[in-house]
């Protein structure tokens, strides 16, 4: 594949939805790279839009299952996944919580994580589709410290933002090429020096000691520092300080504790990632907008960065 041009797939998501008017926007915007080559899966079984049916989440399904197995084979340098219906896929057979989920698996992949980015804002989860209920519990040290390491990664992969260097002449010294990581504590205040939860002290602060120290590590052993952690931090006040330059990205503790900033922030243009897979995959961070399908007024910036994203970083694989 080395000889041809990178291919990416792009799936049509629940075709009742908005995913396939979005795709048809995107690639006659003019604002996608022409370098490559978009291979749009998925079939639309008599389809009607808004009017979402078992049959349209299986066909769904059946064009993630394509697009994983030609990744694996080879045959994509990156997916794009259009959105889907969660109850719709779970009523056709799904078993996953979500698409992130099943791509983790079908690539036999443990350590995996959800990432969103859009405008300033980057965002990470230790914890992702779980009720809120059961955050506390499910928070590992072990677990911050995996998702860490691999939100430094898809960092350092990015390489250093313009607008940091532009502050300095010089790329020497370290906050200027090492992206600069915030984790965000738990409770109210970061727990309030323990007062209002002993997360951030018992488990949260340890993690970021641990990252730290692996980072550095890494950096003493030849290869570039890729990350500056930092936490924990207060979660009401660390993604304004993220919106205004001083981090480069956040790490969440829970589902909505980093989408909701990152929704505010960028809502037409956020996308997710999934961090760990051996092909990047990227998707348009919104869903079915059932609503508005087929009425002209589905808007497609999310997919056009979803796509710009999935050609950089195959790119850079």
């Amino acid at each position: 594949m080395s000889t041809k041009r990178p291919r990416i797939g792009i799936t049509l998501g629940d075709c009742a939805g908005i995913g396939p008017e979005i795709i048809d926007l995107a690639l006659k915007s003019g604002r996608v790279p022409d370098s490559v080559e978009y291979v749009v899966i998925g079939r639309q079984p008599g389809c009607k839009p808004g009017a979402p049916a078992v049959k349209t989440a299986r066909a769904a399904a059946a064009a993630i299952e394509e697009a994983v197995t030609r990744a694996r084979r080879g045959e994509l340098n990156a997916i794009v996944t259009g959105p889907v219906h969660k109850a719709r896929m779970y009523e056709a057979g799904f078993k996953f919580p979500g698409q992130t989920e099943f791509f983790a698996e079908r690539c036999g992949v443990e350590n995996f994580a959800m990432c969103l980015t859009g405008g300033k804002i980057t965002v990470a989860l230790v914890t992702g589709h779980i009720p809120l209920g059961e955050v506390p519990r499910a928070l590992k040290q072990s677990e911050i410290v995996r998702v860490g390491l691999l939100l430094a990664d898809f960092m350092h992969r990015r390489g250093p933002k313009l607008d940091r260097l532009k502050r300095s002449s010089s790329r020497v010294n370290e906050g200027e090429t090492s992206a600069r990581i915030a984790v965000a504590g738990l409770n109210p205040h970061a727990g309030e020096s323990g007062k209002i939860g002993r997360e951030e002290i018992e488990i949260i602060a340890p993690a970021v000691v641990e990252l730290q120290s692996a980072i550095s590590n890494k950096g003493q052993s030849g290869s570039d520092k890729s990350a500056i952690f930092s936490g924990p931090h207060s979660p009401d006040t660390v993604f304004n300080r993220a919106a205004q330059g001083e981090f480069d990205a956040v790490l969440c503790m829970y589902h909505d504790q980093g989408l909701i900033p990152l929704k505010l922030h960028a809502f037409h243009n956020g996308v997710n990632v999934t961090l760990g897979l051996p092909f990047p995959r990227t998707s348009p961070d919104h869903g079915t907008a059932f609503e508005i399908a087929g009425k002209g007024i589905a808007r497609a910036d999310s997919m056009i960065a979803a796509i710009n994203l999935a050609v950089e970083l195959a790119s850079k694989k």
